[in-house]
């Protein structure tokens, strides 16, 4: 098994074309628990047989993603996007293949990764950001901003077990975009608060697009994905079937 690890640069390569992620023949299966009986479960073992099924939810994934550039990755449910994400980000490992990564990492990956129930907000903004490799002044330093874009200010000195999933989700992300990563991970843009935060978190999204920020994006929200990629992978069953054009992808996933 292959854990992530960071790449490194080739001599004379130019910005542009520096690889960011590279993920190389990875495949990842989950066994499936099923409910049995007693008698059935007694019986699989004098047999000698195996009762747990598995699941392949990544087959040989190849894919490489520059410098600057914003990926989309898009399937139907099962298709493996969600997988792909958490074993970029390091929640999880390939069974086979390895993940290489240049830079720091962040992103909004499961809701309360890297949070903790029994810590206040404020506590929490420093232990997530210490995980996302921000040093204590660094923190202190984004901690207002980090806060005002939550718009939490008058919780953050609460337990966050105490949080609905919308303010959780508002200062994780917050914490997340203000790292100022090299690489930005995110699930499921939109479902972060309503509809006024959405837009605000999609254009602190453009900002670090503009800054040259490599992304990978996974939604249901196919329009503003086009809108949003510079390149888009559509995943089937956990393989890759497109890479390209967003507007290639979308009409490859809706014909699929």
């Amino acid at each position: 098994m292959s854990t992530a690890s960071t790449a490194q640069p080739a001599a004379g390569a130019a910005h542009e074309t520096r690889e960011m992620i590279r993920i190389e023949n990875v495949s990842k299966r989950f066994s499936l628990r099923h409910t049995r009986a007693l008698k059935e479960l007694v019986f699989a073992a004098l047999q000698r047989k195996k009762l747990a099924d598995t699941f392949l939810a990544l087959d040989s994934v190849d894919l490489t993603v520059r410098a600057g550039e914003t990926v989309g990755l898009i399937g139907f449910n099962g298709s493996g996007k969600s997988t792909l994400l958490k074993t970029i980000s390091g929640v999880l490992f390939p069974d086979k293949g390895r993940v290489l990564l240049r830079g720091r990492v962040a992103g909004l990956i499961e809701v309360g990764a890297g949070f903790h129930p029994d810590l206040t907000g404020r506590e929490n903004v420093f232990l997530n950001g210490a995980i996302l490799g921000m040093s204590r002044e660094q923190i202190e330093e984004r901690f207002d901003d980090i806060v005002a874009f939550s718009e939490i200010e008058r919780f953050i000195d609460t337990d966050v077990k105490y949080y609905s999933s919308g303010m959780f989700l508002r200062l994780a992300f917050a914490v997340a975009v203000h790292t100022d990563p090299d690489i930005f991970l995110v699930d499921e843009i939109l479902s972060v608060g309503d509809e006024p935060f959405q837009r605000k978190c999609l254009a602190r999204i453009r900002e670090l697009q503009a800054a040259g920020r490599t992304m990978v994006v996974v939604s249901h929200e196919l329009d503003m994905l086009e809108e949003l990629c510079t390149r888009i992978v559509v995943l089937q069953q956990g393989r890759v079937i497109f890479d390209g054009d967003p507007h290639e992808a979308v009409s490859t996933l809706r014909a699929s």
